[in-house]
C-alpha cells in the first residue's frame, strides 16, 4: 500500500514510481515468455494480432516494437494485471472499484527502438470522469539511454491538448504548437521489477533508445468502476467482465471537465 506522502505526490504531480514489486524469478519468466514471442515473429512481415513490428524487423533480425494484449496472449501477463500488488497501489488512486482498461507492452529493442510522441492517454479515451491511469512495470531496468518514459509534471490538471492534425485524430500533440515546455519534463528511471503510476491526463512521451540495451514496458490501463467511457459500450457483460475489483453498477459519476473527440479518425 502506498503512504500518505507517495498518495499526495500521485495528486500533486500525476504520477508515481514504486520499487521493487515484482521478485527476480517473475522477470525471468516475463522474458522468457518475450523472447518465444520475438521468435515467432521471424515469420511476420506486417502487424499481425499481438506483433507491431519496427521498421527494420527482419526474418535475420527480428525486432517487435510493442506486444499488443499482453494479457491476452499469455496467462502469465494476465495474471499481473490482476495481481493484488498492483490493484493495492491503486486503491487509495482511483478507488476500491477498478476496471481493466487495456494492455500492451513497449518492447523497445536495443539501438533504435522506436519513440512514443507526446501524448495524453485522456484523449484517446475520454471518460465522464478521469479518475483513469496506466501502470507501468519495467522488466528491463529503464534509463534515459535506453528511452525511459518521460512525464510533464502537473500536467495532468491541466486541459486535454490538442492531438489532432491536419483536422485528423493522429493520437498525439505538437508541443510547439501548444506551447509546452518539455525542458520540465521529468525521466521515469526505474530499476527491473519496479512500476510506475501515471494519470490519464499526464503529458507524457519516450525517446528513441540509443543504447545497446533492451527497455521493455509492461503497460496496464486501469479505470474506476463508476467512469463511463464517452465513446458508449457495445457490449454490456464484456464490459462489467473486466472489473476487477468492486461490483457492477449503473450509476456513473460525471465531473465538470472539457474533453475532446478522437473524431475525425485519421488514415491510421
Amino acid at each position: 500500500m502506498l503512504n500518505q506522502q507517495q498518495i499526495e505526490c500521485y495528486r500533486t504531480d500525476g504520477y508515481l514510481v514504486v520499487e521493487d514489486v515484482l521478485r527476480d524469478e517473475e522477470l525471468k519468466e516475463a522474458h522468457s515468455i518475450i523472447a518465444d514471442f520475438v521468435e515467432k515473429s521471424r515469420h511476420i512481415s506486417q502487424q499481425d494480432g499481438h506483433f507491431d513490428l519496427e521498421p527494420d524487423h527482419s526474418p535475420e533480425h527480428p525486432k517487435v516494437r510493442r506486444m499488443i494484449g499482453p494479457a491476452s496472449y499469455h496467462p502469465f501477463f494476465d495474471g499481473l494485471y490482476r495481481d493484488d500488488r498492483v490493484l493495492d497501489v491503486l486503491t487509495p488512486l482511483i478507488g476500491g472499484g477498478i476496471r481493466a482498461q487495456g494492455d500492451k507492452l513497449n518492447m523497445k529493442p536495443a539501438d533504435g527502438g522506436s519513440p512514443v510522441e507526446w501524448h495524453q492517454d485522456f484523449a484517446h479515451y475520454p471518460h465522464t470522469n478521469d479518475d483513469l491511469c496506466a501502470v507501468g512495470i519495467a522488466l528491463d531496468d529503464a534509463t534515459e539511454e535506453n528511452g525511459c518514459m518521460m512525464v510533464v509534471p502537473g500536467s495532468h490538471l491541466g486541459p486535454i491538448l490538442d492531438h489532432h492534425q491536419g483536422g485528423h485524430f493522429v493520437g498525439a500533440i505538437s508541443p510547439s504548437r501548444d506551447g509546452v515546455d518539455l525542458s520540465v519534463a521529468v525521466p521515469l528511471k526505474m530499476k527491473a521489477g519496479s512500476l510506475s503510476v501515471h494519470h490519464a491526463r499526464t503529458l507524457h512521451g519516450s525517446a528513441l533508445n540509443t543504447s545497446g540495451k533492451s527497455r521493455k514496458l509492461l503497460l496496464y490501463q486501469y479505470a474506476a468502476v463508476d467512469a463511463w467511457p464517452l465513446g458508449g459500450v457495445g457490449d454490456w457483460e464484456a464490459f462489467n467482465a473486466m472489473i476487477l475489483r468492486g461490483e457492477p453498477t449503473l450509476d456513473f459519476r460525471s465531473v465538470a471537465m472539457t474533453t475532446r473527440t478522437r473524431l475525425p479518425a485519421g488514415p491510421r
